[in-house]
């Protein structure tokens, strides 16, 4: 418990920063948004269902770099910045950081509820459906981008944050189907581990 708390105080601690003088303050809210509804969420049905501190880590985690993304913009991220001029890249990739969060994260997570809520009975088929339940997260949220960025013009383009790559919604599905793959391969056994420790 004391762990959580000191997730939940630095996660608002990093909001309030994130919130003083933030970019564009349109794109900082789109940015934060899903993190601050996905703590509420997670406060609202503690009591019904509590995760492993491994898969509240890994939140945290997937809720700082959409933090720190809202406040400079996923494309203006300073360290992301560096590395780009440091390593000769084309554009500031803090974006594919992002979405390889997207896979990584909500891969462990889906893999919890599977596993916990006993949706999958036979093993074999939970990388499959875990993957799957990932990609499909990383879709929608490509198509939420979309239609923020049709709807609201040119106020959109920096949540979009394509920096003129024609493959960028693509790539960023593949970055969240790596994310993906390699969060159920590396962290599966001590997964485990963790939720067999958990009340059912």
């Amino acid at each position: 418990m004391k762990l959580l708390y000191i997730l939940l105080s630095l996660l608002l601690l990093l909001l309030i920063w994130s919130g003083i003088n933030p970019k564009e303050q349109f794109t900082w809210f789109l940015e934060v948004a899903p993190a601050v509804i996905g703590v509420l969420i997670l406060i609202l049905t503690f009591k019904k269902f509590q995760f492993t501190n491994l898969v509240y880590i890994l939140i945290f985690f997937q809720c700082a770099i959409l933090i720190i993304g809202g406040h400079y913009t996923y494309a203006e991220v300073p360290l992301f910045d560096w590395i780009r001029d440091t390593f000769h890249q084309s554009r500031n990739n803090y974006d594919k950081l992002g979405h390889f969060a997207q896979g990584f994260v909500p891969a462990m997570i889906a893999r919890e509820l599977v596993l916990r809520k006993k949706v999958v009975l036979k093993k074999n088929w939970l990388f499959f459906i875990v993957v799957c339940i990932a990609l499909a997260i990383s879709a929608a949220y490509e198509l939420i981008e979309w239609g923020v960025s049709v709807l609201s013009g040119e106020g959109g383009d920096s949540f979009l944050g394509t920096q003129g790559y024609i493959w960028d919604t693509q790539s960023d599905m593949l970055f969240a189907l790596i994310g993906a793959i390699l969060a159920v391969i590396i962290l599966s056994r001590i997964h485990d581990k963790q939720i067999s420790k958990c009340r059912k």
